[in-house]
């Protein structure tokens, strides 16, 4: 068991997870966000950082339940390249990769990507990272030449973003990796690729499995060529936040109360 490395999911279809995360790599941590109660992307992130603070965690592999692993092992491959190059974030470019992906090429899509946790929990500060959520034109260097699909450099789409460029400005390194569409009849799922092989296929809508006939055969597909046998039960530390559910509720209203607000006030300016 190398205890320093530590694989989380925050998942919504708990039989999806079921059959991935067999394909995920062996002797490690696994943890799991119940995220049925709606937390995801960056209350994800946050919540992450405050439970595994101090657990002694130096690498943190993050996947979606809907990634699909083909060569598992290779994540100690891409962390070994980032602790002797002297990468913190390691994933895929939210923009000018993927299709239906047409956002910010300087952030990654959080479906997967290893960060070095012990260099970021370090440094955490949650109000710092919420001061992140903007852009500067030619703020990065990156070239962008070889990006053949579309993308917005300005793009602040997800909110999560603010978590990785709050630390390409604290000057930590990202490695980007590779990605295409590898199926004809499917313009969905991608392949991530490591050093010219498959790592693993990223087949997105985890919430329709077993519900959208579609998307299920579509990901029952891969599953297939994956040769999954459906053998090991998963035994993961699950976190959950019990009342998530309200305090994202609370947060709704209160948004909406504010908005009523700003609209009465506009309308008196407007009639005066």
């Amino acid at each position: 068991m190398n205890s320093k490395i530590a694989l989380i999911s925050t998942i919504i279809n708990k039989e999806l997870y079921k059959k991935s995360s067999q394909l995920f790599p062996l002797n490690i941590r696994k943890y799991v966000i119940d995220g049925t109660n709606g937390m995801h992307g960056l209350d994800s992130i946050f919540y992450m950082m405050h439970k595994l603070q101090g657990k002694g965690i130096d690498w943190l592999i993050m996947a979606d339940e809907d990634v699909l692993f083909e060569n598992p092992d290779m994540v100690f491959d891409i962390i070994q390249k980032m602790e002797s190059q002297n990468f913190t974030v390691c994933g895929v470019r939210d923009g000018g990769l993927i299709l239906h992906r047409k956002e910010n090429p300087y952030v990654i899509n959080t479906f997967f990507s290893i960060i070095n946790f012990r260099e970021i929990e370090l440094i955490w500060d949650k109000k710092e990272v919420l001061k992140n959520n903007y852009t500067i034109d030619n703020e990065f260097d990156d070239d962008l030449r070889s990006l053949k699909g579309a993308f917005d450099v300005k793009s602040i789409y997800e909110p999560y973003y603010c978590f990785y460029l709050w630390l390409r400005r604290n000057k930590k390194q990202f490695l980007f990796l590779d990605t295409y569409h590898p199926f004809v009849d499917d313009e969905i799922t991608n392949a991530v690729y490591f050093e010219d092989k498959v790592l693993l296929y990223h087949t997105w809508y985890a919430r329709s499995y077993g519900i959208n006939k579609k998307h299920t055969n579509r990901i029952n597909k891969i599953l297939e060529l994956l040769k999954f046998e459906n053998k090991i039960i998963p035994n993961p530390i699950v976190f959950k936040h019990k009342t998530f559910f309200i305090i994202k509720s609370i947060r709704k209203l209160y948004k909406r109360l504010l908005m009523r607000i700003q609209m009465k006030r506009n309308n008196k300016n407007n009639s005066v």
